[in-house]
């Protein structure tokens, strides 16, 4: 068997690397040269804790090879980015380019699965697009298991999370929704292959809501943390005691609140469910606000800093530590704190540090000059006001007296607890 992954990010390169080391063929397609180069010899280039070993082993083996052009295949799976447009209306743009480059090179008896999130009826759109390309072939249709299509087509939505894909990619539960049952039968085949928890068999709309309201019912309870964040600074409390003391009780859950919700699914799903239900989706699309608001207020807060110091703020440095979504990775999408720290850049700081372990260079957001990549010592010395944006681990284990005689934002409450 030939499986081909399209799109080698931060799921479908793991995904090609899990695949392949079960002995499968494995194709990773990718548009960046760079990426397709690195993966050839061995490299990777995005942080994930055991795929570097594994993506290696792997091409060694010749189990695993990258191309930029799909290539012929008996399955095709999808994991190309599903991001939101400027109107909060989800862009399928990449999924269309994606359906279009397979379907060049599709055969009958072919199974294509999508991993990306998706809208309801986005797995059955990209159906559409490749039945545009071949009219030659024929597909599925939605609940009907009595005709035979020539192509198979299913969505498998991924469940992991940074920092532990390789691990959650075998360890996790997965759901499997067939544009038809049949369809899903033969995915199902494929996922039992490297999968040791249950896969769960279900059609696609289902299966692509199901992963919608994870991600939103995340979103809705880390929304009610933040407020209450907001809440117990206007009355001064401090919020990470009262939140360990409310869960205490053996049925409160809550979570931590923070500087906002970041990622590619906790800051963006709930906007797909609300784009197919906006009149329906009251609490969803209010925890988005209330998430999204909370960079403002942590922004507000360094101002405060600023005026406690007593001193025009060309005078003063800053430090903001960390950039990535959550700890100890190096992915940057929808991160609050790197939008915080952009904004801190543009407040008129004589200098503003930035301290992110996990990547190399400054991200292109930043167009000011007085930035500057740097390590947690450095920062610190010279830093007025200190920032903390992301928990990672080397924060947790720093010298607190580094922090004297300085003014300091902990959004993660690793400090302040």
């Amino acid at each position: 068997m030939i499986v081909s992954i399209i799109g080698l990010g931060y799921i479908g390169l793991p995904t090609a690397a899990v695949l392949a080391s079960k002995g499968l063929n494995v194709v990773g397609v990718d548009v960046n040269q760079h990426v397709v180069d690195s993966i050839n010899q061995g490299k990777i280039h995005i942080v994930e804790p055991e795929l570097d070993i594994l993506v290696q082993k792997t091409v060694q083996g010749n189990y695993l090879k990258a191309v930029t052009k799909p290539e012929k295949a008996d399955v095709f799976m999808v994991a190309v980015p599903t991001p939101l447009k400027d109107n909060y209306e989800p862009d399928l743009s990449y999924i269309k380019s994606a359906a279009k480059a397979i379907a060049s090179v599709l055969e009958r008896g072919n199974l294509v699965i999508l991993e990306s999130t998706s809208p309801m009826g986005g797995t059955e759109k990209m159906m559409e697009w490749m039945r545009e390309e071949r009219p030659d072939l024929s597909f599925p249709k939605f609940g009907d298991d009595k005709f035979r299509a020539d192509i198979a087509v299913t969505y498998c939505p991924e469940r992991v999370l940074p920092g532990q894909v390789v691990r959650e990619l075998v360890e996790i539960d997965r759901i499997i929704g067939g544009v038809t049952t049949q369809c899903a039968q033969r995915a199902h085949e494929l996922y039992k292959t490297f999968i040791k928890a249950d896969c769960m068999i279900t059609d696609c709309r289902t299966a692509e809501l199901s992963k919608l309201v994870e991600n939103s019912f995340r979103d809705v309870n880390i929304a009610f943390a933040n407020e209450l964040s907001l809440i117990c600074d206007k009355l001064d409390v401090n919020v990470w005691e009262l939140i360990k003391l409310a869960n205490r009780h053996p049925r409160v859950n809550i979570l931590q609140p923070g500087p906002g919700v970041g990622g590619h699914c906790i800051a963006v799903d709930p906007w797909f469910i609300v784009d197919s239900a906006p009149d329906e989706a009251k609490l969803i699309r209010t925890a988005r606000l209330v998430n999204d608001s909370k960079p403002i207020f942590i922004l507000n807060k360094i101002n405060q800093a600023v005026q406690a110091i007593g001193k025009d703020i060309s005078e003063l440095n800053i430090a903001c530590l960390g950039l990535a979504f959550k700890p100890d990775i190096d992915d940057l999408r929808e991160s609050p704190a790197l939008s915080i720290s952009n904004n801190v850049s543009l407040m008129g700081f004589k200098c503003t540090f930035i301290v992110e372990p996990n990547i190399k260079a400054i991200p292109d957001i930043f167009n000011e000059k007085n930035i500057s990549l740097t390590t947690m010592d450095k920062a610190l010395k010279k830093a007025d006001i200190v920032v903390l944006l992301v928990d990672h681990a080397p924060f947790k284990l720093m010298d607190l007296s580094l922090l004297s005689n300085k003014q300091v934002i902990d959004t993660r409450g690793i400090w302040n607890r």
